[in-house]
């Protein structure tokens, strides 16, 4: 049984200006690692002071300290490598747009540097006074790192890579559980990005990533990274893509439901996008199973528009049909920022969507 944990937060947070700045110094040898931290620490105080004084039952370190949320892949492991002209699969808003993009990629065989995520919560433990939850992204990620020109020799077979990262990724968890840590989300867009054929197809299929093992390997390495700690909650995140306010991904949860939330069963929390049509029906909910708490991702981080507290209660009302209303919460449907530029919207929108979070899960569930 999870803890009941009515308002959450996803993780990411817009970066401020100043932050954003102190990176490219940094990058450039203009600062140092002790100035860089300075004003992380200072970021990181600011979000979690925000996020509790809109009253989420939830607060995160905002992700301050990342590149991207991925970033445990692309920063800190060895074997990775940065290539110019790497194809993209699919951009932003559903377009099949191809061009070329400098991008790190896998090169040689992986290897973790040090510990990465259990600084972030160690500094944020001493600073939160609410339930502070840690995110880590799902070991399949790493597959937009994986390619058949740069990675083959190291890894013909990416599950082969897939199933080193889950190993990475479960050493996080247990520092993190060992640290005190009792809530930790695992971000996982590109289970989500399989419902959409296009891009299936062309994030997967035709990149020689095989569509059909990610839904039944990839399932179980996910669960894998969630097996059971005493004390610590496990959240899971389903999105279909988030950058800089575009989507990359649509498709109904409903035709794999019984696969994408059954074997979840590690799982306490499915936190689950619903900000949009692309997101399909409540319908769904039918297929998770009575042991797990929904939270409705109904509060889009992608638009500056702040969605009216009746309309939301409204759609939980919707959902409760499907899945009991006294095992849901509410959150975002995804991060603000799960790229360092952040989407389209202003600290004040954003304080005031979280705040709007807080309130209707308070108005429902009291």
């Amino acid at each position: 049984m999870s803890t009941v944990y009515r308002s959450d937060v996803l993780g990411s947070l817009l970066r401020p200006e100043f932050l954003k700045d102190a990176r490219a110094s940094f990058a450039k040898g203009q600062i140092s690692v002790a100035e860089l931290k300075r004003i992380e620490d200072r970021c990181v105080d600011a979000a979690i002071a925000m996020q509790e004084a809109v009253g989420l039952d939830v607060v995160s370190d905002g992700e301050m300290r990342r590149s991207w949320f991925s970033g445990l892949f692309t920063d800190q492991l060895e074997g990775i490598a940065p290539a110019s002209a790497v194809k993209a699969r699919l951009t932003g808003e559903g377009t099949e747009a191809q061009k070329t993009y400098d991008a790190p990629v896998v090169t040689g065989k992986i290897r973790r540097r040090r510990p990465w995520a259990t600084e972030e919560f160690a500094y944020a433990r001493g600073r939160a006074r609410k339930p502070l939850k840690a995110t880590l992204p799902s070991p399949l990620m790493i597959n937009l790192n994986w390619s058949r020109e740069h990675s083959a020799a190291a890894y013909p077979d990416p599950f082969q890579l897939f199933a080193e990262t889950t190993e990475i990724v479960r050493a996080e968890v247990e520092e993190l559980a060992a640290i005190g840590c009792s809530y930790i989300q695992i971000d996982a867009p590109e289970i989500c990005l399989l419902l959409d054929p296009k891009f299936r197809k062309t994030g997967f299929d035709d990149q020689g990533i095989s569509s059909a093992r990610a839904l039944s390997e990839g399932l179980e390495m996910l669960n894998a990274v969630a097996a059971p700690i005493a004390g610590v909650t496990f959240g899971l995140h389903y999105c279909r893509g988030n950058f800089k306010g575009a989507w990359f991904g649509q498709g109904d949860y409903g035709p794999v439901a019984r696969d994408l939330f059954g074997r979840a069963s590690n799982f306490q929390r499915l936190l689950l996008e619903y900000d949009d049509a692309r997101s399909g029906s409540f319908e769904a909910l039918r297929a998770v199973p009575e042991d797990k708490t929904v939270v409705l991702g109904l509060v889009s981080t992608k638009t500056r528009t702040l969605e009216q507290a009746g309309e939301l209660i409204r759609r939980i009302d919707e959902a409760s049909r499907f899945f009991p209303c006294d095992r849901m919460a509410l959150s975002t449907q995804c991060g603000f920022a799960s790229v360092l530029e952040g989407n389209p919207l202003t600290e004040e929108i954003q304080e005031a969507k979280l705040r709007l979070v807080a309130d209707v899960a308070s108005s429902v569930w009291g």
